[in-house]
């Protein structure tokens, strides 16, 4: 199989390891591949390269630490294991690091961190900072605050936007099988693995949600999700087994182990990325076959004319998915006017927008240079 991997051309590594790795059953840390996964990490840092590690474990080790017999079913329990597992997990990899003489620095980030424009910016500064100074910038969800409405949803789809948040170059996902298979293979004898992804397709999607409950929380179907943030913006992705021994030497060195995904040639620029990826959708904007091929064939902004229906309650400024009449989504964009707004202006003509509303309002109800094709 063709990887185009190339060890001297890969700098920023973002490797991400799941609780299942990290954790035994009884959700104290699992020691022997967490000194392993650090002996990796920071033999590929003694090679000059900058890794990131995104690690889950802080909730399982907070429940290992009060030696609890079930997970946590409250969001207000999770909050409360995590702040006294995330303490654990980093004093832990501190430790470890320690001996092999490199300095870590704790991150932990909300989805507001990434959906603000400032924050993300600042987010993005900082951790390109904490690599200049030569420290592993150790990553997590700040699950102690983190509600359903801020949180990622699992450090699969965090991992892939602190990724594209520094520009890597290669994004690993090590879990507890060796890639993506075409079945469940504990179920299918025949499953096959798939060495190579060039495109995420619905069978790739179908696959995935078939074979998602082998994963912990965040499943296949949210790998694949990640996959797709990452190909979009320019950056290559492996999953492979993170219990396999050298699995990251074997990787930088292009050996064919686990699922590739090879990126897409071109790739968004960072604004775009962040309209893309890191903003929460807060609605649909479903268009007619003359503004869908606009959109998607003419570089055109969306109109007021264009508009069939309206989903979902949004402010100015938020953003919004645009779809056509059958439900495919065409493009994600910032929106200038509120659901309230444009329920009243849909269909109309830019001239009348103004008659419409009683004051003056922007032409375009998403901009060119604020939209993103899907």
């Amino acid at each position: 199989m063709n990887r185009p991997i190339n060890s001297e051309m890969l700098q920023k590594i973002v490797v991400k390891v799941g609780t299942r790795l990290l954790t035994y059953e009884t959700g104290k840390l699992n020691l022997g591949i967490t000194e392993k996964l650090v002996r990796e990490i920071a033999d590929l840092k003694n090679q000059g390269k900058d890794m990131l590690l995104v690690s889950s474990g802080a909730i399982g080790a907070g429940i290992g630490r009060l030696g609890l017999t079930k997970k946590p079913t409250t969001v207000q329990e999770r909050q409360a294991l995590a702040a006294i597992g995330q303490g654990l997990l980093i004093q832990n990899y501190e430790k470890l690091f320690a001996e092999y003489g490199h300095i870590v620095a704790q991150v932990l980030l909300t989805r507001e961190d990434l959906e603000n424009r400032k924050r993300y910016i600042n987010s993005r500064n900082a951790l390109l900072h904490l690599l200049k100074y030569g420290t592993i910038p150790i990553i997590n969800e700040n699950d102690t605050v983190s509600t359903e409405e801020i949180e990622f949803g699992d450090n699969d789809k965090l991992s892939a936007l602190v990724a594209t948040l520094i520009d890597a170059d290669l994004l690993i996902i090590l879990t507890s099988i060796d890639g993506l298979y075409t079945g469940d293979p504990r179920l299918d004898p025949s499953a096959k693995r798939i060495p190579l992804v060039t495109e995420i397709t619905p069978d790739i999607r179908r696959i995935a949600g078939d074979t998602d409950e082998m994963l912990a929380k965040g499943g296949m179907s949210s790998k694949i999700e990640a996959a797709e943030m990452v190909m979009n913006s320019g950056i290559d992705m492996i999953i492979a087994d993170g219990r396999q021994e050298n699995i990251l030497r074997r990787i930088i060195q292009g050996e064919e182990v686990g699922t590739f995904f090879r990126s897409k040639h071109g790739h968004l620029r960072s604004r775009k990325r962040w309209i893309a990826f890191a903003q929460k959708i807060k609605g649909v904007i479903y268009v007619d076959k003359g503004a869908a091929e606009a959109i998607a064939w003419e570089g055109k902004s969306l109109l007021p004319i264009g508009i069939i229906n309206i989903e979902g309650d949004f402010l100015r400024g938020e953003t919004v998915s645009i779809s056509s009449l059958r439900g495919e989504e065409l493009a994600r964009g910032l929106v200038n006017y509120s659901s309230e707004e444009l329920r009243l202006i849909m269909g109309c003509k830019s001239a009348e927008v103004t008659e419409v509303l009683g004051y003056p309002g922007e032409k375009e109800v998403v901009h060119r240079d604020n939209l993103v094709l899907c």
